[in-house]
């Protein structure tokens, strides 16, 4: 790429497209092209080609996407699919039809099967089934990975398809309802100690900033007790004293591996800088599995990562497991060999990933 090329990020406002466009800006480039909601429905295939017509990007990141923790996936099964299908096939057309150079299309570790083994090569792609509470999201993203490889094979274009394993960072979704497990973890346990420090003014500023159910910072204390409560965060008695108790999900033995999405963006920018399509396939054999996974090669307990987030925000309540609801896949590690063969590695530690995070949460 050039530093005035035309790049467009689908998802700019995004966590991982806002990181990516940070990115870019670091490294020089100025030109970029956005498709804002509501202005444009990336699902609306007559105002994306209106779109692309238009602007004739050259660099496509295509970062956008519905996405969700395991109770939004399961619950918005049917959006879960028909949006990330119509996003994906939209732009993914379009920019073969209006001669994108280059794309890279952002899947997601949900794509394996869920007994997959440890650690998750590309080639273990389609080789059983899935976890069923994120299926249709990750047939939804299969999809794109052999959209690409298949317009690749019969037009000859450009698109590179990558796995990043759970993300977190700036701009990162905090609703209860629909976030991942680290943003929820973060925002659980910053409102329990608030309700144990009787901090009703840092309470209030965060339910002003995302409310929860319509439930904001103008609520009664008691109806913001009620609405936390119902979401796992109660203050009670413990030995004549108040309490916060955080309730998380499952037992929390599964195992997840983070990736700072500052990292992310990195290794986005340097494969659509440095690595095509023909760098990833092997003409002896059937051409497939040409994605590239991009994580740490390392995970870590959702147990050991409830009591580090714990210890950072200095959260002194309890934390309870409730093993009724469900765990998810035990266990999705990246095997991140192909990614660190072609030259990179990440750089934020978990600890400090995390420590930033909370800090840009409570500003």
């Amino acid at each position: 790429m050039k530093k005035d090329s035309k790049i467009y990020i689908a998802g700019h406002t995004g966590l991982v497209g806002s990181s990516i466009k940070r990115n870019l800006e670091s490294k020089g480039f100025t030109n970029f092209v956005f498709t804002s909601y509501p202005e444009y429905d990336l699902r609306n295939q007559k105002q994306v080609e209106e779109f692309f017509s238009k602007e004739k990007p050259e660099y496509v990141f295509l970062a956008a996407a519905k996405v969700g923790g395991i109770v939004a996936n399961n619950t918005y099964r049917a959006e879960f699919i028909y949006d990330n299908l119509q996003i994906q096939n939209n732009i993914i057309h379009y920019s073969y039809k209006y001669a994108v150079k280059k794309l890279l299309f952002l899947g997601s570790s949900c794509i394996y099967p869920k007994n997959c083994p440890q650690p998750m090569k590309e080639d273990y792609l389609l080789t059983d089934t899935l976890e069923y509470t994120n299926e249709p999201y990750a047939i939804a993203k299969i999809a794109g990975i052999k959209m690409c490889e298949s317009y690749n094979l019969q037009y000859g274009t450009n698109f590179i398809s990558v796995m990043p394993t759970n993300l977190y960072g700036p701009n990162d979704n905090y609703d209860l309802e629909k976030s991942h497990v680290l943003p929820a973890i973060i925002r659980k346990m910053h409102l329990g100690k608030c309700l144990m420090n009787n901090n009703w003014k840092a309470i209030r500023a965060d339910l002003n900033e995302l409310p929860i159910e319509g439930i904001n910072g103008n609520a009664t204390e008691q109806e913001i007790q009620e609405i936390l409560s119902k979401y796992g965060i109660k203050l009670t008695a413990h030995s004549s004293q108040l309490t916060a108790k955080i309730e998380l999900w499952g037992t929390g033995t599964p195992r997840r591996e983070f990736l700072y999405s500052d990292d992310l963006a990195d290794a986005c920018v340097f494969l659509v800088e440095n690595i095509n399509f023909a760098d990833l396939k092997d003409s002896k054999k059937e051409i497939r599995n040409t994605h590239i996974n991009i994580g740490t090669g390392k995970d870590i307990s959702i147990k050991e990562l409830a009591e580090l987030v714990k210890e950072i925000i200095g959260f002194k309540g309890d934390i309870i497991w409730d093993e009724s609801k469900p765990d998810g896949t035990y266990q999705k590690l990246l095997d991140v060999s192909k990614l660190n063969e072609l030259g990179w590695n990440e750089t934020v530690k978990l600890e400090s990933g995390i420590k930033k995070v909370y800090n840009n949460y409570i500003i």
